[in-house]
């Protein structure tokens, strides 16, 4: 890459963004400009002199730049070129990783403490260090290790031996807003002298060191995020990497592929890389190894099904199994709860309503899922079905309950119900609330629906509840208090806002399931919560899951018996030969596939026989 000065024929250099290239030249090259840019699938031109590309883009063609007619004539912006540099040295990496896996020196797992310096203070296991022994072996890299494997503090502590080691000062995360508490916390722990943190959405502070940005916030904020990396040598960490899985045809995808190659050091962090096949684990390699090295991994994968293609790319990733986490053992109890008469004849009538409906829009698989979701309040609660002044509203109970009229309509004892009883398995709930309580130990409860939450913070409000769900202003101060105060003896969450990135094992170990929805995949990231690595071995954690008998509750019981089954298999396989995406679930309400679907139909089949 000759300078020449000023006699440059082609300058190459960021726009003002800092996330495109700007190529100009003189008038006596205009023509084989315009022929250049048209080289790049995102030429686009400037000016008559100008021609603006994609950094992406740039680096899947740089041969383009060879053809310049005068080559002598092609001048380089210091920072550009160092990232071109870089670029191209990242390829021979990928290509030597995949032509002889092994054969570069590694570093082994012994000596990773040594290199994470004097501020590191927190504890590896085995299984972490051999991570983080693969990946500082690496330029870039990938952890696909299981939820619960402790990949946010692999990733803090490859950062502290690069900055140990003077190639990085900073630090970016990408995550789900979910994770950021996880962050700050293992940021927090994990250093003697934390690294200043800041959310991009609070206010600008020109000393932090560790950036947390979420997803939605990526493509309206590319022009700051790129002059943060750029500022001073910085490493990015995609979390939950999968959610850009798209690569350059998301808007995630899109953002983080333009804002990679900026990094001196990328890394992703995802237990689920490739829930829809190889393409997915081709996209995000794509993002650590931009360029050469994205078409050394497109070309390993070719024509070749997620088996192939986790093989061919073995080199390029590390992966801890469920069964390396040694977690004590988990056995949920299903507890059946029997429904009073009232409750039962509101749950049947429904069921027997829901027929001449569920035929007419048997291929409506959106109307389908919404009528599993009426029959998952009814079985949990009917009065949920009915709409209050708001989605937060609580079912006011009144004790002790009234005495059932005869005669009443279906419809005044259901928008009375609250009045006459309470609902069984709240009441289930609530004692086994009071029981731990009376024991010391708290209870973290799970309900799907808004209303049924805050319904349920009132009833156990003796004990000081805290309450977590979308709307929750103050998250943070509810997650504290269950934490530390010891007169809060109660969380009620629902699997949808609290299901991933936080954990609670620390303080709690029984968790109270009110109801569950078709989707294991969060179901299995909510058990997670208190049982995780660092539990632990001697500690006892009690799951309970309340099922009302001869309702839709037992349907779900056996899908998601089915459906954990085989998620069994994935976590515990030690490459990525079939990966089920643990937080996306279908497009239907409830999260149900055409299996659960036809499931449901049989229940509502035999309410009728």
């Amino acid at each position: 890459m000759p300078d020449t000065g000023s006699e440059a024929t082609l300058r190459l250099g960021f726009d003002t963004s800092h996330t495109k290239v700007v190529l100009r030249t003189t008038e006596e090259y205009r023509s084989q400009l315009v022929q250049l840019a048209a080289r790049f699938r995102t030429g686009g031109q400037l000016g008559p002199l100008a021609v603006v590309v994609e950094i992406g883009d740039l680096l899947s063609s740089l041969n383009a730049i060879g053809s310049w007619p005068d080559p002598r004539g092609v001048e380089w912006a210091p920072e550009l070129r160092h990232l071109v540099t870089s670029s191209v040295q990242d390829a021979e990496t990928v290509r030597k990783e995949l032509e002889a896996p092994g054969s570069q020196e590694r570093l082994a797992a012994s000596e990773v403490v040594e290199r994470l310096g004097d501020n590191w203070s927190a504890h590896l296991t085995e299984f972490q260090k051999r991570d983080v022994a693969k990946l500082l072996s690496l330029q870039h890299g990938a952890n696909f290790s299981v939820p619960g494997a402790g990949k946010t503090r692999v990733g803090l502590a490859v950062y502290a031996a690069m900055k140990e080691a003077g190639e990085v000062s900073r630090l970016m995360v990408v995550s789900p807003k979910s994770a950021y508490e996880s962050w700050l916390y293992e940021s927090g722990a994990c250093f003697r002298n934390r690294p200043r943190p800041m959310l991009l959405e609070s206010a600008r502070d020109e000393w932090a060191e560790i950036l947390i940005v979420n997803y939605e916030r990526l493509d309206r904020s590319l022009p700051f995020l790129a002059s943060w990396l750029q500022e001073t040598p910085s490493m990015i960490v995609l979390d939950e990497a999968h959610r850009m899985k798209l690569g350059a045809r998301g808007t995630y995808g899109a953002a983080c592929m333009t804002l990679g190659p900026l990094a001196r050091r990328r890394l992703i962090l995802t237990g689920t890389p490739a829930p829809n096949g190889a393409k997915d684990l081709e996209n995000l390699l794509g993002f650590v190894w931009p360029g050469y090295g994205q078409r050394s991994v497109a070309q390993a994968v070719a024509g070749g099904d997620l088996a192939h293609a986790s093989a061919a790319l073995r080199p390029l990733f590390t992966r801890t199994t469920k069964r390396e986490l040694q977690l004590p053992p988990l056995e949920p109890v299903l507890v059946p709860v029997d429904m009073t008469p009232l409750h039962s004849e509101i749950y049947q009538a429904l069921v027997g309503d829901m027929p001449a409906r569920a035929e007419s829009s048997a291929d409506d698989f959106a109307a389908l899922g919404k009528s599993a979701l009426r029959l998952l309040m009814a079985a949990t609660n009917p009065a949920l079905l009915l709409e209050g002044s708001s989605k937060y509203e609580p079912v006011e109970y009144r004790l002790p309950p009234l005495e059932i009229p005869q005669g009443d309509s279906l419809y005044e004892l259901l928008k009375n119900l609250a009045s006459y009883e309470l609902s069984p398995k709240y009441k289930e709930a609530a004692r086994i609330v009071a029981e731990n309580a009376a024991q010391g130990r708290k209870t973290l409860v799970w309900t799907t629906f808004v209303r049924s939450l805050t319904s349920l913070a009132k009833l156990l409000e003796n004990f000081g509840p805290a309450m977590v769900h979308g709307g929750t202003p103050d998250r943070e101060e509810q997650l504290r208090r269950f934490r530390e105060d010891p007169d809060c003896m109660v969380l009620v969450s629902n699997p949808a806002t609290l299901g991933e990135g936080i954990s609670l094992h620390q303080v709690c170990h029984d968790a109270v399931y009110v109801d569950r929805d078709f989707m294991a995949g969060r179901y299995l990231q909510s058990l997670d919560r208190i049982h995780r690595l660092g539990l632990d071995p001697d500690v006892e954690t009690r799951v309970t899951v309340l099922a009302a008998q001869e309702t839709i509750d037992e349907v779900v019981a056996v899908r998601l018996q089915q459906k954990l089954e085989f998620m069994a298999r994935v976590l515990d396989d030690p490459s990525v030969q079939q990966l089920a995406d643990l937080q996306e679930a279908p497009p239907l309400a409830g999260g149900l596939d055409p299996q659960d679907i036809r499931a449901m139909l049989r229940h509502i089949g035999r309410g009728q026989g």
